[in-house]
């Protein structure tokens, strides 16, 4: 039998394996998505999308016994849904759904104990939320208090999901579904890009089915994926030929979507990985960084032909206008701020500002800003001193989301998330690795008295 009838053979086998042991999630998952749909249309705010959303939760549900962390691993592709959901008045994302969910499994199946960078980060992270919590004291509606913990989750909760996926040796996996999910995004903006430029449209592009998506979100998710695939760590082991067929199609996702802030983002994070070595050959990263030229060009020519047009209600003039006005607003209460989603109330300045400094400066005062800034200085000084074979991807991921919110909102939903769940993947990798070069670095009289400190390495 020759080689490829034998490899042919191995995969047949493999295929009737799994199909054998996933149909008949494949045929749960459909009958709880039509009887869920059926019992929530009426009263539900994205029904059919709520009701696949449940349906997955029931069916990771049911593999957490054999697999601990399943419904942390059916929520990563949710992360980059920006779709709401709700019943009644209430509703929230997809993304925060599905972190929350996410977060739940690892908090109660990861495992423990948290390394010393993620016990760092999630210490920053509450020094932040703890100055925040004037603001939620000073100006008490309901609101505030919610997005107080929504913020925690955005960035804690995810930094938990993402060690407990990573140490429990599914990193490979979890970053596969978030790039894979975001090549089918980039897929659908690129269909929609066609068809626009095949009638003379040659403005932003962005899915507008199944799910409706705005160009912002899509160039963000588009650009953490892309960096995820140039720097194809060697711990995830994808072929060379894969990870540069993902990074091109998410380039281009990233280009026709005509995000500024993506591009921007992107650009700063491949200049990190240029300087801390990561991602391919020199000759490689000498080309991408020429490439770097005519993307900054793309950018600033954007914005040129905007001011230069002179109309008032385009991007730059608009952004001006709201950062003026919003100085204004915060000069009304300069230490505590209006509130968190204070733009949620009647009578307020009723729009989110788009810039991240601005808004924390706005929402919690100079005593949120100071901890914003003391946060995020942290943070990548954490992320930047740890091994650069997990600490690269890291950094660039965190470091693309700061130089997009120069740019746009910051706190939302899965453009906040999505970076602190790789960070965490990353970090918790690491940890998985060091744990199994400590066991077989000591003999067997000592294995038992390791895992009893650092845990068993599945």
């Amino acid at each position: 039998m020759s080689s490829t009838t034998e490899r042919r053979a191995i995969w047949h086998h493999r295929i009737v394996d799994w199909w054998a042991a996933t149909w008949r999630w494949v045929l749960l998952a459909f009958g709880a998505v039509t009887v869920i749909y059926l019992l929530l249309d009426r009263g539900a705010q994205g029904g059919a999308m709520l009701a696949i959303v449940i349906a997955a939760l029931v069916v990771a549900a049911s593999l957490t016994g054999s697999k601990p962390l399943a419904i942390a691993l059916f929520a990563v592709p949710g992360l980059l849904i920006s779709q709401r959901i709700g019943i009644g008045g209430g509703d929230l994302s997809v993304s925060d759904a599905a972190l929350a969910a996410a977060f739940g499994s690892a908090l109660l199946l990861g495992q423990r104990p948290y390394s010393r960078p993620l016990r760092n980060l999630l210490w920053l992270n509450l020094a932040y939320q703890f100055a925040t919590l004037f603001t939620v004291i000073v100006n008490p509606y309901l609101a505030n208090t919610f997005e107080w913990v929504h913020a925690w989750l955005l960035v804690s909760g995810a930094l938990i999901v993402g060690w407990a996926l990573g140490a429990a040796g599914y990193a490979r996996l979890a970053l596969s579904l978030i790039v894979f999910t975001a090549c089918v995004l980039a897929g659908l903006t690129l269909f929609v890009a066609l068809l626009q430029y095949s009638v003379g449209n040659f403005g932003p592009a962005a899915p507008s089915w199944p799910i409706p998506m705005h160009k912002n979100f899509v160039g963000t998710v588009f650009a953490f994926g892309a960096i995820i695939a140039y720097l194809n760590p060697d711990w995830v082991g994808w072929t060379r030929g894969w990870s540069r067929l993902a990074f091109w199609l998410l380039v281009t996702g990233v280009l026709v979507s005509q995000s500024r802030q993506a591009l921007v983002g992107l650009m700063a994070a491949v200049v990190v990985a240029v300087i801390r070595g990561g991602g391919r050959s020199r000759h490689s990263r000498a080309l991408l960084l020429l490439l770097l030229i005519p993307a900054g060009w793309l950018v600033v020519s954007m914005v040129v032909d905007q001011v230069a047009s002179q109309n008032q209600h385009n991007s730059v003039f608009q952004r001006l206008d709201w950062f003026r006005e919003v100085y204004h607003y915060w000069r009304e209460a300069p230490i505590f701020g209006h509130g968190l989603r204070y733009w949620y109330n009647p009578g307020e300045l009723g729009y989110q500002p788009p810039q991240g400094e601005l808004e924390v400066l706005a929402s919690a005062g100079i005593v949120g800003l100071a901890a914003f800034i003391v946060m995020w200085i942290g943070v990548l000084l954490v992320l930047w001193h740890i091994d650069p074979r997990f600490g690269t991807l890291a950094v660039a991921v965190v470091l693309c989301r700061l130089v997009q919110a120069q740019f746009d909102l910051f706190w939302v939903a899965a453009q906040v998330s999505i970076p602190f769940v790789i960070a965490g993947i990353c970090l918790g990798a690491m940890a998985r690795e060091e744990r199994q070069v400590g066991e077989e670095s000591i003999g067997p009289p000592m294995r038992a008295n390791f895992e009893r400190s650092y845990g068993r390495v599945r």
